[in-house]
């Protein structure tokens, strides 16, 4: 009798596995399609945002990584604003990413702001607001997207709310990860320098044939695209504070306080409530009650509304 082998069967290593399946490229073939891809959006990605806003940006390509999706995405950093993407008859997913820089910027160009009076803005995650208006920006980057690929059908690419890089959630343990490109281009307004980066499986990758947009006539878009910006922010939510001021205390009486204590409030007619967000005063308001709700009724405003709204937005 033969003796029956104990010894575990071996998996085929997942990287020569990819590449016999067509799920991973070379890099001389992934350069050139990064090239290709950087080509147009550096032509029409400019034009477009031209076109529709009147704002003047650059665009150039700076290379191709190639690797996990997860890790491509991970190696990115911080204050990036992404957005999960598929394009039917093209790629079931893929990921646009912005750097933040651009998006405050462009929020401070269209609150009125000059390009060349806007200084490169401090690193940090984007709000609300900045978040909302970024869908704008990623719709404009998909659409170049998906010219390029001329997938099949003339479908729309399907986008996901944008979010911060650093909210997107972990990967789950044991998930297969797709081998994926990053194609990563500088996007330039102003004095701001930031990037944009597309990233999609590799096995969707090298079956595209890149193919430049048809170009398209110029049209009163600008007008449009700023109403829809403004729609868009405006209809952000805001988490509002107030603020009431009690009356002053001494330290002695402050460290004596126990469960049940009464502060009174400073005001002793109409209460004064200051109401604040992102940290900055929008309203005088007094304080009430309706029913079983503590309210707050506006008296007077801090500043007009287009000055609220640049309160908010920064």
């Amino acid at each position: 009798m033969s003796q029956q082998s104990t010894h575990p069967k071996q998996a085929m290593d997942p990287v020569l596995f990819a590449k016999l399946t067509g799920g991973l490229g070379d890099h001389a073939t992934l350069t050139k399609l990064g090239t290709a891809f950087g080509q147009v959006y550096a032509e029409f990605l400019p034009d477009i945002i031209k076109s529709e806003t009147g704002i003047e940006v650059s665009v150039g390509y700076t290379g191709c990584r190639s690797g996990l999706m997860n890790d491509l995405i991970a190696g990115l950093g911080g204050n990036y604003a992404l957005v999960n993407g598929s394009l039917r008859n093209w790629a079931p997913k893929f990921v646009l990413g912005c750097g933040a820089g651009f998006v405050m910027s462009l929020m401070e160009h269209m609150l009125g702001a000059r390009p060349e009076t806007i200084e490169t803005p401090a690193p940090r995650q984007l709000s609300m607001i900045e978040l909302d208006l970024s869908v704008m920006v990623f719709d404009k980057i998909a659409n170049v997207l998906r010219s390029a690929v001329n997938a099949p059908g003339g479908f729309e690419p399907y986008l996901d709310p944008p979010y911060n890089v650093e909210d997107r959630p972990m990967p789950v343990a044991g998930q297969a990860d797709d081998f994926a490109a990053a194609i990563l281009m500088t996007i330039s307004l102003g004095k701001t320098v930031s990037e944009i980066i597309v990233i999609a499986p590799q096995r969707e990758l090298l079956r595209t044939v890149v193919s430049a947009p048809r170009a398209k006539n110029p049209s009163a878009g600008s007008q449009a695209w700023t109403e829809q910006l403004s729609e868009q922010v405006r209809r952000s939510h805001v988490t509002l504070e107030a603020r009431i001021r009690l009356q002053t205390l001494t330290l002695d009486t402050i460290s004596r306080l126990a469960v049940g204590d009464v502060i009174p409030f400073m005001d002793t007619g109409d209460v004064r409530v200051e109401v604040s967000a992102n940290s900055k005063e929008l309203y005088v308001c007094e304080f009430g009650r309706s029913g079983e709700n503590y309210t707050v009724r506006v008296k007077d405003t801090v500043n007009s509304d287009d000055e609220l709204l640049r309160h908010l937005m920064n």
